[in-house]
């Protein structure tokens, strides 16, 4: 088993704690040119918690990759994977239904 880097450590520990589902977080880690690509996998649940308001919480997670990347010398960035099923219902049909 390959060890995990501190990145992807830090990242699935922080998400766990956020989350109501901590047993469906799954992290990849991928390394190419361009740095290091975390992609993070949850349950479609727990998106609201994971983005924030506004995307305000996932702006702060990925603002503390970097200065994890930083201390590792290594670009790091973050890729929340849309959940199965997510944004089954546009904007317009959501606006629609509030008219009624």
């Amino acid at each position: 088993m390959a060890v995990k880097a501190k990145d992807q450590d830090f990242l699935e520990n922080l998400v766990k704690a956020l989350v109501l589902h901590p047993e469906d977080v799954k992290v990849t880690r991928t390394v190419d040119e361009m740095g290091v690509l975390l992609s993070l996998k949850i349950n479609p649940e727990d998106m609201g918690q994971v983005i924030g308001r506004q995307g305000e919480t996932a702006r702060s997670i990925r603002g503390l990759l970097r200065i994890v990347g930083l201390r590792n010398n290594a670009r790091v960035n973050l890729k929340i994977e849309e959940p199965e099923g997510g944004r089954s219902r546009s904007r317009t049909s959501v606006a629609e239904d509030l008219k009624l």
